[in-house]
This record gives C-alpha cells, sequence and structure tokens, in this order.
C-alpha cells in the first residue's frame, strides 16, 4: 500500500510538536511527501523545541506557526493530530474531504516545570518519541530517482 503524499501535522499552537513533527518527516522523507503543519491558536515557535531539535541538526528557528485557516493548500492525504483539540478540529474540518485522520496522543512539554535542564529533557522526550513514530508510520521506502 502506498503512503501518503501529503501530511499535515496538528496541534494546539503550532510551536513545539507539530513544527518538530513536520521537521523530522521533512528530513526523513522531504523528497517524496509534502509536509505541513500547523495549530489550533497563533502562537510562536518555543524556544526549548528550537534547542533540542538544533542538538539533532534541524533548524526549526525560522518555523512560523499558522492556524487551519491560513493553511495555503488545504488538500492533504493525512492528517495526523498530536492533541485532543487538535484531532477534534481535523474531524471537523476534514469531514467533507478524503483525509484519514490519525491521532498520535503527544505529551505536552511545555506544562512541565522546573530548571532548564529538566524542562529540555521533556522536551527531548516528546523530539523522540515523535522521531521513533515517523520513522516506523513512513518507513523509508526506495530513493526516489
Amino acid at each position: 500500500m502506498p503512503g501518503p503524499h501529503s501530511v499535515l501535522f496538528a496541534c494546539t499552537l503550532n510551536a513545539v510538536r507539530s513544527p518538530m513533527a513536520e521537521a523530522i518527516l521533512k528530513h526523513l522523507r522531504g523528497k517524496t511527501i509534502y509536509v505541513d503543519s500547523v495549530g489550533l491558536k497563533p502562537s510562536e515557535t518555543d524556544g526549548f523545541a528550537i534547542a533540542v531539535m538544533d542538538e539533532l541538526g534541524f533548524d526549526i528557528g525560522k518555523h512560523k506557526p499558522k492556524t487551519f485557516d491560513q493553511l495555503e493548500d488545504s488538500s492533504f492525504d493525512l492528517i495526523v493530530t498530536l492533541s485532543p483539540e487538535a484531532h477534534h478540529k481535523a474531524l471537523e474540518w476534514s469531514r467533507h474531504m478524503a483525509t484519514e485522520v490519525e491521532y498520535w496522543p503527544t505529551f505536552d512539554a511545555t506544562i512541565v516545570e522546573g530548571d532548564r535542564e529538566r524542562r529540555l529533557e521533556a522536551y527531548r522526550e516528546v523530539r523522540d518519541q515523535l522521531m521513533k513514530r515517523i520513522r516506523e508510520r513512513f518507513p523509508a521506502g526506495p530513493k526516489a530517482e
């Protein structure tokens, strides 16, 4: 079964989880899958998310968070939701489309309190969980020529 040609990651703010997922999938399959991300509310990219992604060589510092209403293209084969609120919105938003919606419950690292290292560790766990899940869901096939 061929995989999706276009994937949208959605979370609450498009500041941590969905930009991480977007960057990871673009890195792994960017030439073969169109990838974008959105949130429910306007926000700014989170500094801790930028820091932990930079540890692996992913630059999400220029990511501009956007909402469903700000999408330039609304045609996606798959929407992966990372928060309950985003899942409900995606189901409502895509109800008249031939779009598959998957819910990947993903921890919200922004709720972790403590010193900088404790908070960064929570973000790393989210990053690593997303990396593992994305590698499983979108395995690299033969290289596109």
